[in-house]
């Protein structure tokens, strides 16, 4: 019998049903009151940890068995959960009741009290560790919540759960994975030897509509200008990086740029773990794989790079660059398949140059310092750095041209700039991205396609009003 069927034996009647239907997700996401407040505690917090402890010390080993089916751990849980609150005898309404027994079945049966932080489209990333408080992103800051895991085993069969999903595994022989949930948020865990407090458990989570030009500049994350000019480079087929730290909106920015593509061009992305939400249709996803117990079977970005040459791609997209494969896809770049993108971690500008060359060494080719620069100058066009400001927000904070080779090092020009202001009473930062006013290089490509660059876009305007937050 399915779960939803036997809650609704639990003897609620049917308006108040429907009633707890409609309501938000409530109960594990109540968040701790932080510098820009929170909502308010929930009343039942108490009724509810006291009873899933009950419920956990009840069913012991019991809800870890690997060998029980769905069915029967649903059937478990309910019977027990049910004992538990009458047992507890707390003063419950039919409704309270109903409450506490679809919050508590859904920590133990489903992703625990990670399922109503999933559901709140304004927490942007989820940090478990063992069974200690919760971290959430929200708005780029941080804060502890009232919810945890109250036993490392069952924080491992989540995580065993999200893993399985996608056709990865996690156990002793291999305690790190990087997955994805079916939503395509983004999950990395980490076990016991190697993580020392408890399984570690990492969630940065994308929209589930994916944001657009508008959305960005809406974020001041783009200007209006910057936008139409890194459409003109996308259709005029610039190779581009967008670089930047950890949570900068690297892989958000990437989807906005490949949404200039036209439509009619094929494209193939090459993740490690697929996240990209590009909304052409003519498109070719993969996914690298890891190696299966037996240690065969691994199939790397480098491979799918190499692989994708022969799939008759007009651009090429990795996720992002880390290793070897930064010398296949400079190769690509370089061999007619202009256009293509990919992200790279990096400090500015010219630190990912210099990690872009650290990286092309790691395919294990011996080449001279000299041919790997010449290889990047030629092939990367146009540098994309993205920074996440002291107020939380997430902003491009240079665009920089590699203009060529001089005495044996690669030539940067900023084409923008962001110019930092006050932060305000608003706790946001008054910056604006504003043009440098020099002329980029590529000028002179773009025409050559029929894409002339406006004077408007490059010229110099006011600096601290078109981004003034508002």
């Amino acid at each position: 019998m399915k779960l939803n069927q036997r809650l609704q034996q639990a003897g609620a009647p049917a308006a108040e049903r429907r009633e707890l239907s409609s309501r938000p997700p409530t109960g594990p996401a109540t968040v701790r009151r932080g510098p820009e407040g929170g909502g308010p505690v929930d009343p039942l917090a108490a009724i509810k940890q006291r009873a899933q402890e009950m419920l956990f010390a009840r069913l012991g080993g019991r809800l870890f068995r690997p060998e029980m089916t769905e069915e029967q751990l649903h059937t478990m849980v309910f019977d027990e959960l049910s004992a538990v609150l009458e047992a507890d005898r707390a003063p419950l309404s039919a409704a309270e009741r109903q409450r506490l027994l679809e919050d508590i079945a859904g920590d133990v049966l489903g992703l625990g009290p990670l399922e109503a932080f999933l559901a709140d489209p304004d927490v942007s990333e989820i940090m478990v560790t063992g069974t200690r408080p919760i971290y959430v992103e929200r708005a780029g800051r941080l804060y502890a919540t009232d919810s945890r895991f109250v036993f490392e085993d069952h924080l491992r069969r989540v995580i065993e759960r999200i893993v399985a999903q996608v056709g990865r595994r996690i156990d002793e022989s291999s305690p790190m994975v990087d997955a994805r949930l079916m939503d395509g948020s983004r999950v990395n865990a980490v076990l016991p030897p190697l993580s020392v407090d408890g399984p570690t458990l990492t969630i940065r989570k994308f929209a589930k509509v994916p944001l657009g030009v508008p959305d960005l500049v809406r974020l001041k994350t783009i200007s209006p200008r910057l936008a139409e000019l890194a459409s003109l480079c996308v259709l005029g087929k610039l190779n581009m990086l967008v670089t930047g730290g950890t949570g900068t909106g690297k892989t958000t920015l990437l989807n906005v740029l490949s949404s200039f593509i036209p439509a009619e061009e094929r494209i193939v992305t090459i993740e490690d773990s697929a996240e990209l939400q590009l909304v052409q249709d003519h498109l070719v996803r993969l996914e690298s794989r890891p190696a299966n117990i037996e240690g065969r079977g691994e199939v790397t970005i480098r491979d799918l790079v190499r692989n994708a040459l022969r799939m008759r791609p007009d651009r090429i997209i990795v996720g992002e660059v880390r290793g070897g494969e930064a010398l296949d896809m400079l190769q690509a770049m370089n061999t007619g398949h202009a256009g293509s993108m990919s992200t790279l971690h990096a400090n500015s500008p010219r630190d990912a140059v210099a990690r872009l060359e650290t990286m092309v060494l790691m395919a294990g080719i011996d080449l001279p310092s000299r041919a790997i620069r010449e290889q990047i100058a030629s092939a990367v066009h146009l540098v994309v750095h993205l920074s996440r400001l002291r107020d939380g927000t997430r902003r491009v904070t240079q665009v920089t041209e590699i203009t060529g080779m001089e005495s044996g090092v690669i030539s940067l020009q900023d084409i923008f700039v962001l110019e930092h202001g006050e932060i305000g009473e608003d706790g946001l930062m008054h910056a604006s991205l504003v043009p440098t006013g020099l002329r980029p290089n590529f000028a002179t490509r773009l025409k050559a396609e029929g894409l002339a660059i406006p004077a408007r876009l490059l010229g110099a305007g006011d600096p601290l009003g078109e981004l003034r937050p508002r």
